[in-house]
């Protein structure tokens, strides 16, 4: 039985393991997403956001019921209203679990999948499997307006600034995205490259200074799902927009991406999508 860690010293991330052979649920490590959230002045209970984590994984096997190996991608959908997420590399080696494991078919996998992650997540997850030539996978550009060729100057690699991110009082809708989003891992140090997506409706935000912020993750620790809250956060404080969906899609790292999103109420994200560096 997974437990609920109260600090990230024993997690798997980031320390040499042994991949198991077999099925073995308990190697899913929780961790509680609260503590990262208070900086943020995000309180438990009180979310101002709806969102997911979606995650694709692409190193899924198992065995029929005959021996024979059987392969997937799998995306899983995570509400951020869980009050744990799932440490990454306990996820991969979980997963790895699977590959000399017999199963009667893919029901009987997803079943096991939905059961594990939610008793550890703490809240249900949704589980699809797409055969890997699934058109569903093939990659996709990001809709919007690319913030990528404004010509800036920067120098700090932290994500400040914010207060300069509107650039005047009249109200637009637009979706705007960057390629340029990296932050690093809190545990390993490893560079998280992936894109953002931003579509809101508000006072118009201007392009260099939100280019400049979202550059700003560059040297900044954390995991995916916080820098995602910290960028939602900081824009609806400076920017105050009637409605804002933030979406990052980072790059596959040992087989697995994640892409999480939050929003206000109502909002949704574009259809499931994967970018060419997924």
């Amino acid at each position: 039985m997974s437990r609920r860690p109260e600090t990230l010293a024993e997690a798997p991330l980031g320390r040499e393991s042994a991949y198991p052979q077999h099925y073995d649920a308990s190697l899913l490590y929780a961790i509680p997403r609260a503590a990262n959230r208070v900086p943020l002045g995000i309180e438990e209970g009180a979310l101002p956001f709806v969102g997911e984590d979606e995650w694709h994984a692409f190193e899924v096997s198992w065995l029929n019921a005959r021996g024979k190996p059987v392969v997937a991608v799998a995306r899983f959908r995570l509400p951020a209203a869980s009050p744990n997420l799932i440490e990454s590399k306990s996820w991969k080696l979980y997963l790895n679990g699977f590959n000399q494991t017999r199963f009667d078919g893919p029901e009987a996998v997803i079943e096991t999948l939905e059961r594990d992650l939610a008793r550890v997540a703490g809240a249900a997850v949704d589980v699809e499997l797409f055969g890997v030539d699934d058109a569903a996978l093939m990659p996709r550009r990001l809709p919007g307006e690319s913030l990528d060729e404004q010509d800036i100057e920067i120098s700090d690699y932290t994500p400040v600034g914010g207060e300069r991110l509107v650039a005047g009082e009249d109200i637009v809708e637009e979706t705007l995205y960057s390629h340029l989003l990296k932050s690093n891992c809190p545990v390993t140090g490893q560079p998280d490259w992936g894109s953002v997506l931003i579509r809101y409706r508000g006072p118009r935000l201007d392009r260099a200074e939100l280019l400049r912020y979202l550059v700003g993750y560059r040297q900044h620790q954390d995991f995916h799902e916080h820098c995602v809250e910290h960028i939602f956060m900081d824009l609806m404080h400076h920017a105050r927009p009637e409605r804002l969906l933030v979406l990052a899609r980072y790059v596959r790292r040992g087989g697995l991406d994640i892409s999480p999103w939050r929003a206000t109420p109502g909002q949704r994200p574009p259809e499931p999508l994967r970018l060419a560096r997924q």
